[in-house]
């Protein structure tokens, strides 16, 4: 039988498709490449294996291939929502998030949730409820976060695409760090309910980490749309965007952003990746100049804070109040109190500042992008972390603001714009660690994207850069 971990996620539904493996077959290598990586990894938040046992794959794109779902907002009727935190020890949702039944309908067995930080707080998937989400390319280093457990579960072989989500660069930074492709799509494009339309004031959307391109447009194919009392409705694509991700783009007008919004320092090894992706796209016909929009990078931050911070507050006195509480106590972690305390003196004057703070950098982002098609970028301003750094229960909290502020500047400012943005698995760094490149298009535009980079992925293929954890 072929090796069903080298296949991508419509390779494994053509072999369903033809015959040749029974999507019960699929499931049990997937479930015993999960227990061979999981002890190592720690990936795996809940395993719904007896469920997936019990499915029938509905006949859609991906019928029969072996999904796993972040255990962030994601509801399965029947089942636990974690949210990585031990304040939602007990819950179990009883209705199915709108996302789930389209990935279900696209004929995909979820089979487990993968791991994420409390509440998707942080760039790494470290938490107490959990314990720390290892990087197959070295066990001392962080998988990213907050999607670190999908991410680490596509890296490491286990599946060849998984659910993510994205509020501040939840999907492109573990995307970069596991060296695998994530896409955000425009704000709008994916279903968030029906329990929320939005999330953070439209700062988070779903989306997915992958091998290929072609799974991540074809999966966004089978889930994008409009639903009942969503408050943003992304423009709908021209064609499907897995067309899109097998035609090239043309000579695209490319920017390359080689400083931080918020003027914080970036590594060279991230300059030297960025800078050789720009090289490779001027090999393919773009034009690549060094420019970068004006923006209020400082400012900017501290809105993504003030916003933040009162939907943590809001969402944590939610649950006290269903669990007949009046604080959540030791059952959530050092800075996610701070960020609650934060957000209960955060007035609704400053949500509406920081709100009016992203409309303009989305009017400054659309004016600059009409001299452009693409902004290249780095996702981090340096390789992968360590692991201990910046999770949500450090001893220091100066300790732990110095470094996330000057380890992830760049992947917010698309989400308070809404604009798509990927990570493309292009550089590694000098121990062997991967840096991801990201390029950020128009609103509305992620067929764009997805021609983009699979123009690459023919160019400078990544499908064969496997890790092995050491």
């Amino acid at each position: 039988m072929t090796d069903l971990a080298t296949l991508d996620a419509l390779g494994q539904a053509d072999l369903v498709a033809r015959g040749e493996v029974t999507p019960a077959e699929l499931l049990d290598a997937a479930i015993a490449r999960a227990e061979a990586a999981d002890p190592a990894l720690n990936f795996m938040a809940q395993k719904l294996y007896d469920r997936a046992r019990a499915a029938v794959p509905a006949a859609g794109p991906f019928r029969g291939v072996p999904f796993l779902v972040k255990d962030l907002h994601i509801h399965i009727a029947g089942e636990r929502s974690g949210e990585g935190s031990n304040l939602w020890n007990g819950y179990v949702a009883d209705h199915n998030s709108t996302l789930y039944d389209r990935l279900v309908a696209a004929g995909l067995t979820v089979f487990g949730k993968t791991t994420t930080p409390e509440f998707g707080l942080t760039v790494t998937t470290e938490s107490r409820a959990y314990g720390k989400t290892r990087n197959p390319w070295s066990l001392d280093h962080s998988a990213g976060g907050s999607s670190g457990g999908a991410a680490c579960a596509v890296a490491a072989g286990v599946v060849p695409i998984a659910q993510a989500s994205d509020g501040g660069g939840s999907i492109r930074c573990p995307a970069a760090a596991c060296g695998v492709f994530g896409l955000k799509p425009s704000r709008g494009r994916v279903p968030m309910g029906p329990h929320a339309t939005e999330g953070w004031l439209g700062l988070s959307i779903n989306g997915a980490v992958s091998w290929s391109v072609r799974d991540n447009a074809a999966l966004l194919d089978a889930t994008h749309g409009p639903e009942a009392g969503g408050r943003y409705t992304a423009p709908a694509p021209t064609g499907t965007f897995l067309a899109a991700a097998g035609r090239d783009p043309g000579a695209l007008r490319v920017a390359v952003m080689r400083e931080a919004p918020t003027g914080v320092p970036v590594d060279p090894q991230v300059l030297a990746a960025l800078d050789a992706a720009a090289k490779l796209l001027e090999s393919l016909g773009h034009h690549v100049e060094i420019a970068q929009p004006a923006l209020p990078g400082a400012a900017l931050a501290e809105a993504l804070v003030a916003v933040i911070a009162a939907a943590t507050a809001h969402d944590v006195g939610v649950r006290c109040a269903a669990l007949g509480r009046d604080r959540a106590g030791d059952d959530i972690e050092s800075i996610t109190a701070m960020f609650v305390y934060i957000g209960k003196q955060t007035s609704g004057i400053q949500l509406l500042a920081a709100n009016q703070l992203f409309q303009n950098a989305a009017r400054t982002m659309a004016q600059f992008l009409t001299g452009f098609d693409i902004i290249l970028s780095p996702v981090f301003a340096r390789p992968p972390i360590e692991l201990g750094k910046i999770d949500l229960s450090p001893p220091d909290v100066a300790t732990w603001t110095a470094h996330i502020t000057g380890y992830s500047p760049f992947t917010a400012l698309a989400n308070q714009t809404g604009q798509p943005a990927m990570s493309l698995p292009l550089g590694m760094s000098d121990t062997g660690l991967p840096i991801g490149v990201m390029a950020t298009g128009r609103y509305g535009e992620e067929a764009l994207l997805y021609s983009l980079a699979g123009q690459i992925e023919r160019a400078a293929p990544w499908a064969g850069r496997r890790p092995l954890a050491r």
